[in-house]
């Protein structure tokens, strides 16, 4: 005789409410192995490995729609077809989720830049189009810097502080590219970074440890690419007896986004 249990108990091992559970069952994402006579709800572990996986797909980003066609392939009993059609799902999420990067980049790039308009002395009087408070008073600088000239870092050694900026003003933690170009360089770096076999933390950054085989131009040219749009990077490029390596290095308050574009994933 198989093993079953009540609702409240399915809960307590799977994590999902009671009133979640009910609502599976509504929308068609659960059913009840059986029920007592008096009604009551009866599952087994059947159903229990189900929600586990029902879980993961919500870990996964996975909607309730996009869960509800991935079960058709779990009840299938195919591990290698609910592998293919997950593994499907995962990869185009991965798309939205760097194209939510580049929005959101380009959205803190706009507000810093914001930010360092509403710093500045306040004008005397009512509000203009000079204050920063009812328009982009630096619409009309180069606002691919936040106003301030670009320059490229060499690679052969690591830039300093008084390298990166041209100017007493701190370099803002944010990248210049527009969405669709962040997108690009998003799918360049992923590309590049596959041939990196092992990553070094070092005091402020990152050493990533590349194959033999792994074009260098390619590196130096992405390398130089980025620090083009984000002057807070600092790259340096390593070809020694150890093999090829780029170093990254970030300020304390970029390290969140130098380890979410160049660390490793997962």
């Amino acid at each position: 005789m198989s093993t079953t249990f009540q609702i409240a108990e399915v809960a307590q091992r799977s994590g999902f409410t009671p009133a979640t559970l009910r609502y599976y069952e509504e929308i068609g994402l659960l059913t009840p192995a059986s029920r007592t006579d008096a009604g009551y709800r009866l599952y087994d572990e059947a159903s229990l490995e189900r929600l586990r996986f029902i879980a993961r797909a919500k870990q996964l980003g996975c909607s309730l729609e996009e869960i509800a066609e991935l079960t058709q392939a779990w009840d299938g009993g195919s591990c290698a077809n609910l592998q293919q059609r997950l593994r499907q799902a995962v990869t185009d999420k991965i798309g939205d989720a760097q194209a939510q990067i580049a929005d959101l980049t380009t959205l803190a790039a706009d507000l810093q830049r914001a930010a360092t308009t509403l710093s500045s002395q306040p004008i005397d009087g009512p509000c203009d189009d000079t204050c920063g408070c009812i328009s982009d008073a630096t619409a009309t600088t180069d606002t691919t810097a936040v106003g301030r000239t670009r320059t490229l870092i060499p690679l052969t050694a690591k830039a300093d502080a008084t390298t990166l900026a041209e100017g007493p003003e701190d370099v803002p933690i944010a990248c210049t590219l527009g969405a669709g170009d962040m997108a690009t360089r998003l799918e360049e770096w992923n590309a590049l970074l596959t041939a990196v076999v092992a990553y070094r933390s070092l005091t402020d950054g990152l050493r990533l440890e590349f194959a033999p085989d792994t074009d260098v131009t390619e590196i130096a040219r992405l390398a130089a690419a980025e620090q083009w749009c984000c002057r807070f990077f600092a790259f340096t490029l390593v070809i020694d007896t150890r093999g090829i390596a780029l170093e990254v290095h970030a300020p304390a308050e970029g390290q969140p986004v130098l380890t979410a574009l160049f660390g490793p994933a997962g």
